[in-house]
């Protein structure tokens, strides 16, 4: 059984969900259930608590029979200390009944909010996550997060991955303007406000382009964001994008920006989509970026809450269409060597299946 947020709304954990969900249901031949516990209101404030929020996970309690009815739970748990407590009584039953655990950690917090708690709330934190049989990650350096809790062996790393409908298999890919896109979650910590001042800086220095963004908007931020947007000439803002109307998007595109410096940040599935589409990355050096993305090879690094580190690559670009061509190719070739759904279905059924023995 998954235990875990899903679309709506669309985060990179929700996404990966849904796919290890129809994984699961395509390869096992008993029933796989699942508890959905995505909170429905979008904002930053991601494991914080309020009462309106304890409410919702208390409901989704009433579903806690599913677990006598399977033999494995795989759980993918927030990285704060109300991220990993709403989830204790899934932990606590399951254990109760000998059923085994698979916790899933998304990001590279989990460690800093352990060694932030003290007292009872951290022999809390450390009792729950240590219940877990297996735990994954996303990369080789995310491990960390998982080392105060459970032991190397007990650790396996699955790299995110992107839909193979966005893998761009067109010959020639139009670099005669520059078109960048910023897709993801429209929050403060993504990098939001420095992408549209340097957009804005870009106008001013009459650099040619034209640029869109797509992603849920911050609802503590929407007014400040839309705000902003208007004051760039040639942006579209385009809401949440899905499907068909995602990959004709990442395909228009040429650059991609994500400057992130978001706390929860693990392994951002919207860098992969851009490679896959054969776009070049201008990203920041954090959380587990690094594992995914050379500086370039695969684009630029910018500072984090720098605008003129990012239009300072942007302008490199522009002045050299070349480079463009060069990281399209070496992004598109890495993903379907390392990123494809079939690397991720490889190595996910892999850990269900060893988890078996």
């Amino acid at each position: 059984m998954l235990i875990g947020p899903l679309p709506e709304p669309t985060s990179g954990v929700s996404v990966a969900n849904a796919k290890v969900l129809e994984i699961l249901q395509n390869n096992s031949s008993s029933p796989v259930r699942f508890i959905d516990m995505s909170y429905p209101d979008f904002n930053d404030e991601i494991g914080s608590f309020s009462f309106k929020k304890l409410l919702f996970f208390i409901s989704t309690y009433l579903e806690l029979w599913k677990v006598f009815r399977v033999s494995m739970i795989y759980i993918t748990p927030g990285q704060s200390f109300f991220g990993i407590v709403k989830y204790a009584p899934f932990i606590l039953v399951a254990r109760f009944v000998r059923k085994k655990i698979i916790i899933h950690i998304h990001g590279n917090h989990l460690h800093t909010e352990y060694q932030t708690l003290k007292g009872i709330k951290k022999k809390i934190f450390h009792f729950l996550i240590t219940r877990a049989d297996k735990g994954i990650v996303l990369s080789e350096s995310l491990k960390v997060n998982l080392l105060p809790f459970l032991k190397q062996n007990q650790i396996q790393v699955v790299p995110n991955f992107a839909d193979n409908n966005l893998v761009s298999e067109a010959t020639y890919k139009n670099n005669d303007s520059l078109k960048i896109l910023f897709l993801s979650n429209l929050m403060e910590e993504k990098g939001i406000f420095y992408f549209l001042e340097s957009l804005k800086i870009l106008q001013e220095k009459k650099i040619a382009f034209t640029a869109k963004i797509a992603g849920n908007i911050d609802v503590k931020i929407k007014k400040l964001v839309e705000d902003k947007m208007n004051e760039i000439n040639c942006l579209d803002y385009l809401g949440v994008v899905r499907g068909e109307a995602k990959s004709k998007l990442l395909d228009w595109a040429n650059i991609f920006v994500l400057p992130t410096f978001y706390k929860m940040e693990g392994q951002p599935i919207s860098i992969l989509e851009a490679m896959a589409a054969r776009n070049v990355i201008i990203t920041t050096k954090h959380a587990g970026i690094p594992d995914i993305f050379k500086d370039q090879i695969h684009g630029f690094y910018v500072e984090k809450r720098n605008s003129e580190s990012i239009v300072e690559k942007i302008v490199t670009l522009d002045g050299d269409r070349s480079l463009i061509s060069e990281f399209q190719e070496n992004n598109l070739k890495y993903f379907k060597d390392n990123f494809s759904e079939q690397a991720f279905k490889k190595r996910i059924v892999e850990c269900f299946e060893n988890h078996k023995e």
